[in-house]
């Protein structure tokens, strides 16, 4: 896995002076894979590099609010009864939610969360809390 924190200078990125380099970014999305343990190392590289250091944990929760808000917009007017305004037009729904995880991987790095295994064990907790419970559930089988 290519390591994304790394060379944010253009120079080490193989870009020209005006920070152009098209082809590379095109295969780089391309070819983007990675795990929950990657992406926390990725964001972590990211922010003690370009992003200078993390805000504080406090100041995270209120821009992940902030960022669920935005995705909340989205979904309501895509999805819901809600029209859109012309502001919200342009607005990327996988980049709304992209920002969300950005910020949620930022609250883990920050508080030692190991997110991969914190998935683990919510895996474990659904698959023999809720092992028959949807299954059951009249209301799931309606549509």
């Amino acid at each position: 896995m290519e390591n994304l924190s790394e060379g944010y200078s253009p120079e080490k990125r193989g870009e020209d002076e005006n920070g152009k380099n098209h082809a590379k970014l095109h295969d780089r999305k391309k070819n983007f894979v990675m795990t929950i343990k990657e992406a926390q190392q990725q964001v972590d590289g990211w922010i003690k590099t370009v992003g200078v250091r993390y805000f504080s944990e406090l100041t995270n929760m209120a821009i992940l609010t902030e960022e669920v808000g935005e995705l909340a917009r989205i979904m309501a007017r895509r999805y819901g009864d809600q029209s859109f305004k012309e502001s919200d037009k342009e607005k990327n729904l996988g980049d709304e939610m992209a920002d969300v995880l950005w910020v949620l991987i930022c609250l883990a790095n920050q508080t030692g969360v190991d997110l991969t295994e914190a998935m683990k064990k919510n895996f474990e907790k659904k698959n023999i809390r809720d092992a028959e419970r949807h299954l059951r559930n009249e209301k799931l089988k309606r549509r």
